[in-house]
């Protein structure tokens, strides 16, 4: 994948993604970064011209997705990952951890406008999504190849916040662990999305078929809602 960036005096950072799958231009504002998609060969002047026609609404959707503060109270609660943020008085955090769900106790000083603190917060954080997802996702995505005679070559677990997951052609299943966020159904919709490209690789009529027999009639519902879902926390 063929990747540029460059910046907006409004809209900040822009990454231009160009997939050689991708059938039009598609925009996704993240915090850190607008994302856009592009088919192979699209001219920059087009790409420019998409920005301009959508920049009111990017501006808009910008503000939207500015990040949370991590203070104490923060919480996470989505069915497969559950954190939270409380009051101790040690003088140190610590982190309490099991399959699921991480405690963050922090000390009575800590100052959550540092920049820092915020930086460190999200690695420990995203650091606990990565090891829950090495546990959890496997086991997910097997009951469903197996339930529904898909199987895949391999799998791997990555931190794509472009992405929620990915299938190559020789049956290699990528997944970011950011699923961790998402409702279950959304998280089974995704996994049944990438076992289904096994039997077809592009977004065709077929494609759309298959999964739609997956997932009982209801794909193309299921992707309008994992549309209104972000990696950010």
């Amino acid at each position: 994948m063929v990747e540029k960036v460059f910046s907006d005096k409004e809209l900040g950072k822009i990454v231009v993604r160009e997939n050689a799958r991708a059938r039009r231009i598609v925009l996704r504002t993240r915090p850190e970064a607008i994302y856009i998609t592009v088919p192979s060969g699209v001219p920059m002047k087009e790409i420019q011209s998409t920005i301009e026609q959508f920049r009111v609404k990017l501006i808009r959707s910008k503000k939207k997705v500015e990040r949370k503060r991590i203070d104490l109270g923060y919480t996470i609660d989505s069915h497969l990952f559950k954190l939270s943020l409380e009051s101790g008085i040690q003088s140190k955090f610590l982190a309490h951890s099991e399959l699921g769900q991480t405690k963050i106790i922090c000390p009575p000083t800590a100052n959550f406008e540092d920049e820092e603190l915020q930086a460190w917060l999200r690695k420990v954080i995203e650091e606990a999504l990565r090891k829950n997802a090495k546990f959890i996702l496997p086991s997910l995505i097997d009951n469903l190849s197996r339930k529904h005679n898909l199987p895949y070559q391999a799998l791997k677990i990555n931190s794509s916040q472009g992405r929620w997951g990915s299938c190559s052609s020789s049956k290699n299943i990528n997944l970011s662990f950011y699923l961790l966020l998402l409702p279950s159904h959304l998280v089974d919709y995704v996994l049944l999305h990438e076992l289904a490209h096994t039997k077809e690789m592009n977004h065709s009529d077929k494609f759309w078929a298959i999964l739609n027999q997956l997932t009982q009639d209801k794909a193309l519902e299921l992707r309008s809602m994992l549309k209104e879902y972000t990696t950010d926390f």
